[in-house]
């Protein structure tokens, strides 16, 4: 970290300071004191400081995003076992609990207890040093988990930094469950449900696969958020009971449950019980059932555990909103991406108070294992109070004029031919055509980091679609100014302006251009691969799997993809399309036969950790240029460690493995003498 003015310094730590404050306010309490504008343009100018001056505090808003996807995630420790929680039913089996806890007390007076809502999430660890967040971790089996923190800094509710209590802790634990708002939870399942990709079948998978994604910009993108409500290890800090903790969690900028009593005697905790219940279907977030917990802390200690679950806490689970209803036909549903999802289409039903007639199936395994057939009485269940899926056929309700549905061998919608690889459970439409795909195929065609064509966002994309101008990305190569000058929105020069840059955008890369292909599992890496190993794009025409496989970062699923787009007429057909209209490819990327050895990283691996002076990207492109590529993760097949200031576990853990490191300096000796 570099030491700039002393004037610029506190302009910097003001500005951190000041947007942590704000984030707090939006994301936790929900009672933003400036408009958003306001906080973007205070975010800009930090972002401009901190790029200026090179001075990046750690609990900087700006680093709670941007790093690169990983390999995989590192198991962690908990320092104190994670427990789970045992579950009551029934009003009788939460005063069976309230038995044995007063028996292990050796008490008849009446408990204190804290009463809260179950969120429907994942549960999660957070481990502060000196006030910093130095790792997230995910329960795992209790006693060792997953590290996520990358994952978990993108939750603006999560501080990164503990401040508002004195004196900090030592070292802190704190733990709590990560869960999407329902709200949140609909758009992604509509979002996903117009891509073709599998739907969420409740909240809490939407949440545990949204932290489980290996790159931290997809996890960014599910606007998750975190209730703080348990106490793990802690050094330098004290605390005599679950309601004095949770105040010094809110004291601490931390989400807390939204609701929280503490209450004396088994009677008032069913009472809080049922009036949560009653404020169930009107929560923004999904809970199925309420914690109960001993208040004191000194009597969860005598209490103890048994196995793996406290005898201080329990779950009260709260039933499932379920209805019976038939299913009228099930239909093929063809997202962006290709992939075919089943959906049964069914008699309408009241469930929990909404009326459901659609479901999806998932994909042709489940139809499979459930035995789902047309014509099928069936129990449907809004899980998750959200999303309904069939949870059991009524065989016994058949009369013999149920139809099954197998699986599709051409798209519903084009006709293309569709195909399974191994080891997924979807099908997939291959068709570059494809009219159900086409539409987001433009959108990403256009973006940025494929032909960047620039004035063509999501909305003149789809302006275009709707007056009828485009039905493919080719047709963006047909357009005229004097179509555009009859839309709303354009004007002369607008008009213009969007006919140059599609116009510039014929003359491009080969790796940007097999990007915006949108080829299923070619991302940006995986197109330059492409382009590193293949001159020209007549090179991939019918290319064999196994000569795809020749290239070190290829496996057998990319491949199968590469060679298939490849193998279909109609999408070589385009691509000739395409070179009529004006369509030319260079190839800086590619590097001819014998050239290999003259680079200076090939096939080494790099980390990369700490604070640099310069961008990371800028390193990864060094990286990658001179043969190396970046992973996320320190193995002892990791070639170097390239170490900026404030490294932290990543160090530790070459220093361990025996892994080189290098610093900034001796890196870029490295590069300008390649």
């Amino acid at each position: 970290m570099n030491n700039p003015p002393a004037e610029n310094k506190k302009e910097i730590e003001k500005l951190v300071k000041d947007l942590n404050e704000h984030s707090y306010r939006y994301y936790v309490l929900d009672a933003p004191v400036i408009p958003d504008t306001e906080y973007d343009k205070l975010f800009r100018h930090l972002q401009e400081l901190e790029e200026q001056y090179r001075y990046i505090l750690p609990e900087s808003p700006t680093q709670r995003i941007g790093a690169p996807p990983l390999e995989k995630f590192e198991k962690v420790k908990h320092n104190e076992p994670m427990l789970s929680l045992g579950n009551a039913f029934s009003h009788d089996e939460v005063r069976e609990f309230d038995k044995r806890v007063k028996k292990g007390l050796k008490t008849d007076r009446e408990i204190e207890y804290s009463v809260e809502p179950k969120y429907d999430g994942l549960a999660m660890e957070l481990t502060y040093r000196k006030g910093m967040l130095i790792r997230a971790s995910t329960r795992g089996d209790g006693f060792e988990g997953e590290d996520v923190t990358r994952n978990i800094r993108t939750i603006k509710a999560v501080p990164l930094k503990i401040e508002g209590v004195h004196p900090v802790p030592e070292e802190i634990d704190i733990r709590g469950e990560v869960f999407i708002d329902i709200d949140e939870f609909e758009k992604l399942n509509k979002e996903r449900e117009k891509n073709g990709e599998a739907l969420f079948a409740n909240p809490r998978n939407a949440a545990a696969g949204s932290i489980r994604q290996l790159d931290p910009a997809v996890t960014e993108k599910r606007r998750l958020h975190m209730a703080c409500y348990g106490l793990g290890a802690a050094k330098g800090i004290e605390f005599r009971d679950q309601a004095g903790f949770m105040e010094w969690l809110k004291k601490a900028h931390f989400p807390v449950p939204l609701i929280f009593t503490v209450v004396k005697g088994i009677d008032k905790v069913i009472d809080s019980i049922k009036a949560i219940e009653e404020k169930r279907l009107h929560l923004p977030f999904e809970t199925d059932g309420a914690v109960i917990k001993v208040n004191d802390f000194v009597l969860q200690r005598t209490l103890g555990i048994k196995t793996r679950e406290p005898r201080w806490a329990i779950a009260f689970k709260y039933a499932a909103h379920q209805g019976i209803t038939v299913i009228e036909d099930i239909m093929a549903s063809v997202g962006r991406t290709g992939a075919i999802t089943p959906v049964a289409l069914m008699r309408p039903v009241q469930i929990g108070g909404v009326t459901v007639s659609r479901s999806t199936l998932h994909n042709w395994d489940e139809i499979e294992r459930k035995d789902i057939r047309i014509g099928d009485t069936v129990v449907v269940e809004r899980a998750g109070d959200v999303i309904p899926h069939v949870v059991e056929v009524k065989t016994e309700k058949r009369s013999g004029t149920e139809k099954r549905f197998p699986p599709l061998k051409q798209c519903p919608v084009c006709g293309s031919n569709i195909v399974r690889e191994e080891g997924e459970v979807a099908f997939r439409c291959i068709g570059l055509n494809c009219e159900a795909q086409v539409l987001e195929k433009i959108k990403h065609y256009a973006s940025r980091g494929a032909m960047d064509i620039e004035g063509l966002g999501e909305k003149n994309v789809e302006l275009l679609y709707s007056q009828g101008l485009i039905r493919h990305f080719v047709d963006l190569y047909r357009l005229r100014k004097e179509q555009l000058l009859e839309l709303p929105r354009f004007a002369e020069k607008s008009a213009q302006n969007l006919i140059d840059a599609i116009e510039k955008s014929k003359t491009t890369t080969l790796a940007r251009f097999l990007f915006a292909l949108g080829i299923l599992h070619v991302g940006e890496f995986a197109a330059k691969q492409l382009a590193k190993n293949f001159e020209k794009l007549d090179d991939l025409y019918r290319v064999e799997a196994d000569r795809v496989m020749e290239i070190k970062q290829v496996g057998e699923k990319l491949a199968a993809s590469i060679s298939g787009f490849f193998s279909e007429k109609e999408n070589l057909r385009t691509l000739e399309e395409l070179k009529k209209l004006g369509l030319k490819l260079t190839n800086p990327d590619h590097i001819a036969e014998g050239e290999q050895k003259k680079r200076q990283f090939d096939g080494m691996t790099f980390v990369i950790t700490g604070t640099l002076s310069r961008p990371r990207e800028e390193i990864e492109e060094m990286i990658d240029m001179n043969g190396g590529r970046v992973t996320g993760s320190v193995s002892k097949k990791t070639s170097y460690v390239l170490a900026g200031s404030d490294a932290g576990s990543k160090l530790e853990k070459a220093q361990e493995l025996g892994v080189k490191v290098l610093n900034e300096e001796q890196f870029m000796m490295i590069v300008e003498g390649a």
